[in-house]
């Protein structure tokens, strides 16, 4: 039921049909009532000349009819009527005395005129008169003429008659034809409003329509070209501004929703770290004690007098215990958060003292050591401390892959600062690149490292709003790449 009264509502609310209905319709009655008064005015034209014709008549035939009424000759008389078929198209003649006394009639004729006004008004006033009025069953047109005798005297009428019909045969027959003819141009005015409708609005607008429904979320532009008359292409141009306008909202809103995601998974990621940082630091506070009296109980022993083997597990006990005490110290590396010590920090200067203190580490013993691109002014907002331990940690890590050297560089980027640094050692393989930065993942073997070292680079930089990739060099060793926001993005 409800597609029905849709389509019937789209049918009566279309454009065509309100061309139809308002301007075709209009026209149609307008010509229509012109044609109906034209005619009424051309039907009482008609009357009146077929009137004067039958005056006309008249006249030619009252003056012999006169004199023969006058002379009392029956013979004139009936040949003065047959001469008034002669003379024109009439019904009847009649003659009347002047009390209305039939004296001679041919065809349609009254009785009497005893009950005619017309013919009363006549007799009395002497001037000619006619009427319409039923004459043996028959509508007709009867003119009354009056007979003057040579005195001034009406001795008489001359009553003619024709049928209502003759008056109005043509203009019924020309009517006839003014209703077919008006009725062929009602029909081709109609049909030429609705298929020029169509070809020069109607298609144009069901494409547009068409091209229309097919906006949705994700596709908002409008790809087809305008086409018909220009106010439709000004509509067109205003819904695919209004597409454009949809599409730019749209992604507005999805990069709000992307950057609302980001934060919160920064909020999520900050909060975790906080509380593992709690915990590393009480883990830290819980074991700091003990192993410095196992470290001072190892310096105590170590003064003594100890034999070779003894001396060997000594120095094992405080390696171990230096070990751990690394290890702690990375965990409150990994899990520090200080966001609200960050500053204008220059990029550059603190690479410069990274390969400073990489130059003394001793995991960077015998490599060579290289900086490129140093001297420009990059300036980020940032946390000294923490931005020097993960620049100076991808370093040693660096030195401990490589073969021979490792080269510290840095890149401007669009709203960023790269560090790169590249080593020739063997590189890293692309299905560990992301489990590197885990906390205690490690590549190489057990008890040369923490697996803590990358993890707190990527703990750094996720709180500085930068990011690190791993990739592979030239040389088919690793590149480590961190990116630093400037300090006007921060």
């Amino acid at each position: 039921m409800k597609p029905s009264l849709k389509s019937a509502g789209q049918v009566f609310g279309s454009i065509q049909l309100t061309l139809v209905l308002s301007i075709v319709v209009p026209l149609l009655a307008i010509s229509g009532l012109a044609i109906y008064l034209g005619f009424g005015a051309v039907e009482r034209t008609l009357n009146n000349r077929l009137q004067e014709d039958l005056e006309l008549v008249a006249r030619a035939a009252s003056g012999p009819l006169s004199r023969a009424m006058q002379e009392n000759d029956e013979l004139v008389i009936g040949d003065s009527l047959k001469s008034i078929f002669r003379i024109g198209r009439v019904s009847g003649a009649s003659v009347f005395d002047r009390e209305g006394t039939r004296i001679a009639s041919l065809g349609l004729a009254d009785t009497n005129v005893d009950n005619s006004a017309s013919a009363e008004q006549v007799i009395s006033s002497g001037e000619l008169g006619g009427a319409f009025r039923w004459v043996d069953g028959q509508s007709v047109f009867s003119h009354f003429t009056p007979l003057v005798a040579d005195d001034g005297r009406i001795q008489g009428l001359l009553q003619i008659t024709r049928r209502r019909s003759d008056f109005h045969e043509l203009l019924a027959s020309s009517r006839l034809w003014a209703v077919s003819l008006w009725s062929a141009v009602a029909v081709t005015i109609i049909l030429v409003v609705v298929l020029g409708h169509y070809g020069a609005v109607g298609r144009h607008v069901s494409r547009l329509l068409s091209t229309m429904e097919g906006l949705a979320p994700g596709n908002w532009r409008l790809d087809a070209q305008p086409s018909g008359p220009r106010e439709l292409r000004q509509i067109y141009g205003g819904v695919r501004d209004m597409g454009e306008r949809m599409a730019r909202a749209e992604e507005e809103i999805q990069q709000r929703m992307a950057r609302e995601r980001q934060l919160a998974e920064r909020l999520e990621y900050q909060e975790k770290i906080a509380m593992i940082g709690r915990v590393a630091g009480g883990v830290a506070h819980e074991l700091g004690a003990p192993l410095n009296v196992i470290q001072g109980r190892a310096d105590i022993l170590a003064r003594h007098e100890l034999t070779g083997e003894q001396r060997r597990q000594l120095d094992d006990i405080g390696y171990q215990v230096g070990r751990m005490t690394t290890i702690i110290q990375q965990l409150l590396d990994c899990f520090r958060h200080v966001p609200d010590s960050r500053r204008p920090v220059r990029l550059d200067t603190v690479l410069g003292h990274v390969l400073d203190r990489a130059g003394e580490d001793e995991k960077c013993r015998g490599k060579r050591l290289r900086g490129r691109g140093l001297e420009v002014d990059a300036r980020v907002n940032a946390e000294p401390v923490r931005l020097e331990l993960a620049c100076l940690n991808v370093v040693r890590n660096a030195c401990q892959a490589a073969r021979s050297e490792v080269v510290l560089s840095l890149h401007r980027k669009p709203g960023e600062w790269e560090v790169r640094v590249d080593d020739d050692g063997p590189g890293i393989a692309a299905e560990n690149r992301e489990a590197v930065f885990e906390p205690f993942y490690s590549t190489r073997a057990a008890g040369e490292g923490t697996g803590l070292g990358l993890a707190v680079v990527s703990s750094v930089l996720k709180e500085h709003g930068g990011r690190i990739e791993v990739a592979s060099n030239e040389a088919g060793g690793c590149r480590m790449s961190l990116f630093w926001p400037v300090e006007s993005a921060i």
